[in-house]
């Protein structure tokens, strides 16, 4: 009884602890806005790390209804920052419902499904101001996120059906979609040419069946879509309720807004990676960081899951041709490592080039740490590479 007493309590600690440590990173600003003509109330959460790195940029996600939607994003994008399954970002959250201003701010006329004339106020609240101050204020990397719910969750649709779209990737929960959003949505997509968009669409047996039936069909509309720079993601939760239902739909979202961001993942090398040429694999990987540094703004090493990864391909494909590049690009990115030294050690000693294969084992040897459990194995390169020298030598020159 101690013990579950003593546990519960800890775990008390620990919630505080994090709500406090992530809450001091969150200020509320008053925004007087000229296109409104009101002041609109913001919620801001800048990462720890904004203050130790000034080259560093970070992606951005505005929030509608952020009295419901703000909280649970940033605790999930610091929960998939500190798993390294996706970067940190500044979250900016729009208040709206003090005195009920979603309604207002994201009206549609009945007629054609457009914003009202106070919904385009908003859309270009959120457009020109509030992007151009976060532009000038912040490191903003050029990768985009906006999340909104039920009614704020239609409004994010017209950030994409314009000619340029405003955000990268777009979260609706539960979305009351206007009545022509859904063939807007399908022939936006359809036309995509240039950056990929990311859409998540949730849904569940708690809406009114008159929404549920709504987004099952604008799914079965999108799931139409033949276009590679679409990235969609659907679900339907059976047995959840319209709050729980949040609480499910922005991780999932996160994970999928953010795969290219995380370690090959065994879906990722199954589809992408697995019957690449060593050549082609090792580009894929670089590319796949070069984007990660363009869109998040996170200058990453290549991560060693990664570079395992594609080890089998490297290895088993076209007799090792490719080990010197491996082994090149990983010393360029962990000097200290002694596996780049060992992949151009082995490509050396499958071309028989015995004295430059041990010169490279030698190296990667002294750069093991002493007492390292790995140092005999890798001990044992070099003593076979002494052998096969060796008897290269007596072949070439017989008594």
């Amino acid at each position: 009884m101690k013990i579950s007493i003593l546990n519960k309590i800890n775990t008390l600690l620990i919630l505080f602890v994090t709500i406090n440590s992530f809450s001091q990173n969150i200020k509320t600003k008053k925004f007087n806005s000229e296109i409104l003509q009101n002041d609109r109330y913001l919620k801001i959460y800048i990462p720890p790390s904004y203050d130790l790195d000034e080259t560093k940029f970070y992606p951005l996600t505005i929030v509608l209804d952020a009295e419901f939607l703000f909280d649970v994003y940033v605790g999930n994008s610091i929960l998939f920052a500190n798993k390294d399954k996706a970067p940190e970002q500044i979250v900016v959250g729009i208040n709206q419902n003090h005195f009920d201003e979603r309604y207002q701010d994201c009206s549609y006329q009945k007629e054609n499904s457009l914003p009202t004339q106070e919904s385009e106020a908003f859309y270009q609240f959120i457009r020109i101001e509030l992007m151009d101050y976060l532009e000038e204020n912040y490191r903003i990397s050029p990768f985009k996120t906006i999340i909104g719910n039920t009614l704020t969750a239609n409004f994010t649709n017209y950030f994409l059906v314009e000619e340029y779209p405003g955000f990268n990737a777009f979260i609706n929960i539960n979305p009351y979609y206007a009545l022509d959003i859904p063939i807007m949505l399908q022939q936006k997509a359809s036309s995509l040419k240039d950056e990929n968009i990311y859409y998540y669409l949730s849904n569940g047996n708690y809406n009114l069946e008159k929404y549920s039936t709504f987004i099952d069909e604008t799914n079965a509309l999108l799931e139409t879509v033949n276009n590679p720079k679409f990235k969609y993601k659907y679900e339907k939760f059976e047995n959840s309720t319209k709050t729980a239902s949040i609480g499910q739909s922005v991780p999932s979202a996160l994970a999928f807004i953010f795969e290219m961001y995380s370690t090959i993942s065994d879906e990722e090398f199954d589809k992408n990676v697995k019957d690449l040429s060593p050549a082609d694999a090792i580009a894929y990987l670089e590319k796949k960081y070069v984007e990660i540094e363009y869109l998040f703004g996170s200058n990453l090493k290549i991560r060693e899951k990664d570079i395992f990864a594609i080890e089998a391909i490297v290895l088993d494909k076209e007799n090792g041709d490719y080990l010197k590049n491996f082994g090149e690009m990983i010393n360029k990115l962990y000097k200290e490592s002694p596996i780049g030294d060992y992949y151009i050690g082995r490509y050396y000693e499958t071309e028989k080039k015995y004295k430059l294969a041990l010169r490279y084992y030698k190296s990667g040897y002294m750069k093991l740490p002493e007492g390292d459990p790995n140092s005999d194995g890798y001990y044992e390169n070099i003593e076979r590479v002494l052998q096969k020298r060796d008897g290269a030598y007596i072949e070439e020159n017989p008594k």
